[in-house]
């Protein structure tokens, strides 16, 4: 929805203001913070949209008060993200709060989203290339095999639980590359597992007429989103995002394998 009329907004006459009011956790933490308003379109996520910054965000966590469990956690994936490459001391926090998240506590919950979206705000404005006209997207840690599970589920398959896929993914490549010390993998796992998250899907199993895996079409889309060179970040370290340029198919197979021999 926020998406839907911050483009909206960004059309109409050039561009009116527009103020938003996100309802959901992962709105407040992450998405309703951006400056990014996108619609899928003609089979392709966030296909159409804008660059538009909002006048303003008002964050009422009364709103989340109504959320179904599901819609409470989606959310928490972002945080995690973002902890991860920027921010080690709120990864601990996080895996310290982990079963007070898990009930949805809101004296952990609020800080969390405040945090949270302070940091998006902060690479936003700092990060140097606020409307993405390079080809990295640090904040996507984790979202190039998210994006495209979501699309071979039909989005079944929510965005924050594809994200947190995601990021165990990218984050167990991140070892197998030797860029993140073994064992930071199982600790990210836990966390994300023990938020209530199932790091597995049946869509990994998708493959296409030459047997290949269909997940990993997703590095090409992502690339082709920006076009230049493939752009992707994975870990030097809890809190350290690290940005490679290639990604090696079989190490991606055996974190694959990984997610599933964890889950199963």
């Amino acid at each position: 929805m926020l998406d839907a009329v911050g483009f909206a907004s960004a059309i109409f006459h050039r561009g009116v203001r527009h103020v938003r009011l996100p309802t959901t956790v992962l709105a407040q933490d992450d998405s309703g913070v951006g400056v990014k308003n996108a619609i899928n379109a003609f089979g392709t996520k966030n296909l159409l949209g804008t660059f538009a910054p909002p006048f303003a965000v008002i964050n009422d966590s009364a709103f989340l008060d109504a959320l179904p469990a599901r819609d409470k956690r989606g959310g928490m994936a972002e945080a995690v993200k973002v902890a991860l490459i920027r921010d080690a001391e709120f990864f601990a926090w996080i895996e310290r709060e982990v079963d007070a998240l898990a009930r949805f506590e809101p004296n952990v919950m609020d800080p969390m989203i405040s945090r949270c979206a302070r940091l998006h705000m902060r690479q936003i404005m700092h990060g140097g290339d606020p409307f993405e006209q390079g080809s990295a997207r640090p904040l996507d840690f984790g979202h190039w095999a998210a994006h495209k599970l979501e699309s071979l589920t039909r989005h079944e398959l929510r965005h924050g639980e594809a994200v947190a896929i995601g990021i165990a993914l990218d984050t167990r490549y991140s070892v197998l590359a030797g860029l993140l010390l073994p064992g930071e993998d199982t600790r990210v796992a836990n966390v994300l597992t023990r938020l209530g998250f199932t790091l597995w899907n049946d869509a990994f199993d998708f493959r296409n007429n030459r047997r290949q895996r269909r997940v990993l079409e997703g590095l090409a889309e992502f690339q082709e989103h920006l076009g230049g060179e493939l752009t992707i970040t994975l870990l030097a370290a809890i809190g350290k995002g690290v940005e490679v340029h290639h990604i090696d198919p079989d190490l991606v197979e055996q974190s694959i394998r990984w997610l599933q021999t964890r889950t199963k």
